[in-house]
């Protein structure tokens, strides 16, 4: 009887010890260290989303794996890290074109004092919108009630996560992405210059802050940790401090037309221009190259943008991409319990706020915005030519963008 006791003893050590091994050298390459403490918190509502609910809520395994990780690995910097690095030679500085800055009108100058809004005040209201109408029954959408276990982890790819500091960035592009991936790379060290970590978010070239293997996402955790890698995505959601920054949804598309169609864009003259070209406006024998069509004057019109993302077929043959993705479909904000919501409009009061939250205002600051000149007031011109029908149409395919994040409906251009 002795003798089977130890044995089943043994039995459960041994298992508890192969657990421990497993979850410590799992990944040899990415972050094996987990950081379970949140820069800031702030008290849970009542009816918090799913990926917010208490502790009790986890699965048993969440909750072994939470208490393993928090025990044993407790905000140890010593710990060798082995987040995937690019090594990068030299240090440049982005450089914007004449064409680009004529087009996005980005301007690099200072930041200049600004009276504060109440930011506290303004995130409470923020936060209440989005969870009123994810909760709210009557007002339907794509995706909305699905649970957090049902998003696919392609679907994910856009969460970056910075496990030195607990913070999880969802990333909107059009939304001054390119410099909050900069600050994510620098608070994560994911980006090496000549073997040191990035300090300046602006010396980071901008080539490899959008290259994927700079950034730990979400749809890698698959890969690294097997089938722990969703227990592990719900413990870093519940504790981590989770972020995204949105616009205007209609602003939003005019900039990513601007950006996308206007300036000469290899991989989206190929894969967009040319399709748009032929289904929308006729022109057939297009040239291959896109400095050849816009030497012939050949340009996709927002007009043929319009009528693409309205066409049925363009779903059905891909999903929209990311720079004209509706944000509900990027960062899944009725599954995930955001306790930051910034917006591009209040882009210097907001980022300023949120770095002193997450306690990392003294280690760096965010850069000088692209003041990007696409603004609401250029609404009424961009779309004169677009027949009110279509707006219509485009409102309905980005309503749920407009009341999530609490943007006014944009009754002058849905009216005649």
């Amino acid at each position: 009887m002795t003798k089977a006791r130890l044995l089943r003893l043994s039995v459960v050590l041994v298992s508890i010890f192969m657990i421990l091994l497993i979850i410590v050298y799992w990944d040899n390459v990415g972050t094996a260290h987990f950081y379970l403490h949140t820069s800031f918190s702030r008290p849970r509502s009542p009816g918090a989303i799913a990926a917010g609910e208490g502790w009790e809520a986890l699965p048993d395994v969440d909750e072994f794996l939470a208490k393993l990780l928090s025990s044993s690995l407790k905000q140890n910097s010593s710990i060798p890290r082995k987040t995937e690095q690019l090594l990068v030679q030299g240090s440049n500085k982005p450089v914007v074109s004449n064409l680009e800055e004529n087009v996005r009108g980005y301007d690099w100058s200072t930041h200049k004092d600004r009276n504060s809004l109440d930011q506290e005040k303004l995130q409470v209201e923020r936060q209440r919108t989005l969870r009123e109408f994810c909760a709210n029954s009557s007002f339907t959408f794509p995706t909305k009630e699905r649970s957090f276990d049902d998003i696919p982890n392609y679907e994910l790819n856009h969460l970056i996560v910075d496990d030195r500091h607990g913070v999880i960035y969802c990333y909107v592009p059009k939304v001054a992405c390119t410099n909050w991936k900069r600050v994510m790379i620098v608070l994560s060290e994911s980006l090496l210059d000549q073997g040191v970590p990035y300090r300046n978010p602006l010396d980071i070239p901008r080539e490899h802050v959008h290259n994927t293997s700079t950034h730990l996402t979400f749809n890698k955790f698959w890969r690294r940790y097997g089938k722990f890698s969703r227990h592990l995505m719900k413990i870093k959601l519940k504790k981590y401090t989770k972020f995204l920054f949105v616009r205007d949804p209609f602003v939003r598309l005019i900039s990513a037309f601007r950006s996308k169609f206007e300036l000469e864009n290899e991989d989206f003259y190929r894969r967009f221009a040319i399709p748009m070209l032929k289904l929308y406006s006729n022109h057939t024998n297009l040239p291959t190259s896109v400095s050849e069509a816009f030497g012939a004057g050949l340009k996709v019109s927002f007009s043929d943008f319009i009528q693409y993302l309205l066409d049925p077929r363009t779903e059905k043959m891909a999903p929209f991409n990311e720079h004209w993705r509706q944000v509900y479909r990027l960062c899944h904000p009725c599954q995930i319990d955001y306790d930051f919501i910034g917006k591009l409009e209040t882009l210097d009061e907001d980022a300023a706020y949120l770095l002193q939250l997450l306690k990392v205002d003294r280690l760096l600051r965010f850069p000088p915005s692209y003041r990007n000149r696409t603004a609401s007031s250029w609404e009424d011109n961009w779309f004169a030519k677009i027949p009110l029908a279509w707006r219509q149409q485009l409102y309905k395919l980005y309503e749920a963008d407009f009341v999530l994040f609490g943007y006014p409906k944009p009754e002058n251009l849905l009216k005649d």
